[in-house]
């Protein structure tokens, strides 16, 4: 039985986004990692990510622009946040995951857990918040320290 590959989008030298990796293969699938921020992507390709979310979620929250509120995702419209987000992909969600025609944005195991047919140890334990930037929490509670988007 061959192993699913994913095709795993994330920020490199994300903290949260290393952990993620290390959870799918530890898991047993085989990943393709890309680098989100150098993806040219379109606006057709990235709506796939997205299906099934509420607008906001499309965006990560930790990126400068919805930090300093020059982008507010609850006042857009699909066109607009998906012609921001191919503008500045700092502003996607991630991870984006994509198996055939499974696309996510963000990441939740049990997505994608299935595809493995029984074959992945029943041992892989998740965190409560695996997509939260660590940085930006310690940010938050006044402790040194920042998160780049």
């Amino acid at each position: 039985m061959s192993v699913p590959v994913l095709e795993f989008y994330e920020k490199p030298g994300c903290i949260n986004n290393r952990k993620q990796k290390a959870l799918l293969t530890a898991a047993g699938f085989e990943l393709n990692v890309h680098n989100l921020l150098t993806q040219p992507w379109q606006v057709e390709t990235l709506r796939c990510y997205f299906e099934g979310l509420p607008l906001p979620q499309w965006f990560n929250p930790s990126a400068p622009r919805i930090k300093q509120e020059q982008i507010k995702p609850f006042l857009l419209t699909e066109e607009q946040a998906l012609a921001e987000m191919v503008k500045d992909p700092l502003l996607i969600r991630r991870p984006l995951i994509g198996c055939g025609s499974l696309r996510r944005a963000g990441f939740d195991l049990d997505t994608w857990l299935p595809l493995l047919n029984g074959q992945a140890a029943d041992t892989i334990s998740v965190p409560d918040d695996i997509e939260t930037c660590p940085r930006q929490t310690q940010l938050e509670r006044g402790k040194a320290g920042g998160c780049e988007a």
